[in-house]
């Protein structure tokens, strides 16, 4: 079984537990140390390591604090050096070929990282498996569009921070400048560019979705919500 606790998401600050049958995984540290550990009930120890996208404040901002307090840390070497980190609990993900990511195996887990497209050094997300129960998670965020077809999963956590009728709008009213509107659409995920992804994706075994890092001015969370399900059929949580 796959549980997922939402401690943190979006611009502020983005961080997610994930417990794959009793192995504890933290996915982005992108909040305060303390705010991290009150949500784990001061338990720091439960947790077999944090998996970090890229070095981005909202997403690594606790990474020192859970190195120096004994917690492995995983990112790509791109993501290690722009947080000028290193060390043997900074775990770099190896690369078989220029653009593609090696295999990582610890504990119960096979970790496959993925490029992303967004403005950091070398962004990734992340395919986990549960290498006991086969039981599967891929967790997609801070990016312009998913390179490759979403495999069939047992969770998927995505991002779906704006909905492009409503950015556009608000460049259109002046509220939005348009420079602005290019770097969003340029580096996060919209629900358009989503659904296309979920159209071609294997949803025959999905168990739960959850819609991760949606802005507070440039999307519509009703709306998100009744599109997907739409489109899915499929158990939705907006994080």
């Amino acid at each position: 079984m796959i549980d997922v606790k939402v401690i943190g998401t979006g611009s502020s600050g983005n961080c997610y537990l994930v417990n794959m049958n009793g192995t504890k995984l933290l996915l982005e540290c992108g909040l305060s140390f303390k705010t991290i550990q009150k949500a784990l009930n001061f338990k720091l120890s439960d947790v077999s390591a944090c998996l970090v996208t890229h070095e981005h404040g909202d997403h690594s901002k606790a990474v020192k604090d859970l190195i120096k307090n004994g917690i492995n840390v995983y990112a790509t070497k791109g993501t290690f050096e722009a947080l000028n980190l290193s060390g043997h609990r900074a775990i770099s993900f190896k690369k078989d070929k220029v653009d593609t990511y090696c295999y990582h195996f610890f504990n119960r887990f096979m970790i496959l990282p993925f490029q992303a497209v967004h403005d950091a050094r070398e962004p990734v997300s992340f395919y986990i498996k549960d290498i006991h129960t086969k039981e599967s998670l891929l967790f997609i965020t801070d990016t312009a569009y998913i390179k490759y077809k979403i495999p069939s999963v047992d969770v998927l956590m995505v991002e779906c921070n704006y909905v492009k009728s409503v950015i556009d709008k608000k460049v259109q009213d002046g509220k939005l400048h348009h420079v602005l509107r290019n770097r969003i659409v340029k580096n996060h995920l919209s629900l358009e560019t989503l659904k296309e992804a979920l159209k071609q994706a294997d949803l025959s075994n999905l168990k739960e979705m959850y819609v991760l890092h949606l802005s507070d001015s440039n999307s519509d969370e009703k709306y998100i919500l009744e599109e997907l399900q739409k489109l899915t059929g499929k158990s939705i949580k907006i994080a």
